[in-house]
């Protein structure tokens, strides 16, 4: 596994869907990124859960945009009008995890949207055994991007190590939560 690390040298806009308030931003290679930040509400359980599993999901064949590790200056925060987010970006100087902007992109609708029993297949496997319990038809955590699926945002998956001490004694259970996964 090969991660690149790069530095945000624009802050563009806020992509105001899920709790953690991602951001678009350009980085020093001039590409566009989706990046994920350290100082958002659901903190750096988060960024480690999207970084395993996005990359889990990639050594098995899925679709999943590059992840990068990013460096976000404070400085950033300066040309930022909106108070809210001037301050997520001070607190989240330092290292974030960003993964590869895809232009045009549409969520996933399981009711127009057609994908290989195959493809489904593995993706619910991937769900299942990173317990992400985020790919529901409520919140389906995939893109339609040049007529492919794209899996975006594990940051809710290896949910055990979100939780306290008493809930890690379950994690040995099967994983209910399947059974509402989109693709089933």
């Amino acid at each position: 596994m090969n991660i690149r690390s790069i530095a945000a040298t624009r802050y563009i806009t806020p992509l105001r869907e899920g709790g953690s308030l991602p951001g678009l931003v350009e980085a020093d290679d001039q590409g566009l990124y989706v990046l994920k930040f350290h100082g958002a509400g659901q903190g750096r359980k988060a960024l480690i859960a999207e970084l395993i599993v996005g990359e889990l999901g990639r050594a098995a064949g899925l679709p999943v945009p590059e992840i990068v590790l990013m460096h976000l200056d404070a400085d950033l925060s300066k040309t930022e009008g909106d108070p809210e987010i001037q301050s997520l970006l001070r607190n989240s100087a330092g290292l974030n995890l960003a993964l590869d902007y895809l232009p045009g992109s549409v969520t996933f609708d399981p009711l127009i949207c057609h994908i290989p029993e195959s493809l489904a297949s593995r993706v619910v496997w991937l769900d299942a055994f990173a317990m992400n319990v985020d790919r529901s038809a409520r919140n389906t955590n995939m893109l339609m991007w040049h007529r492919g699926l794209w899996l975006i945002d594990h940051g809710a998956a290896l949910y055990v190590h979100h939780q306290d001490e008493t809930f890690v004694g379950n994690s040995g259970s099967p994983f209910a939560l399947v059974k509402e996964h989109v693709l089933l």
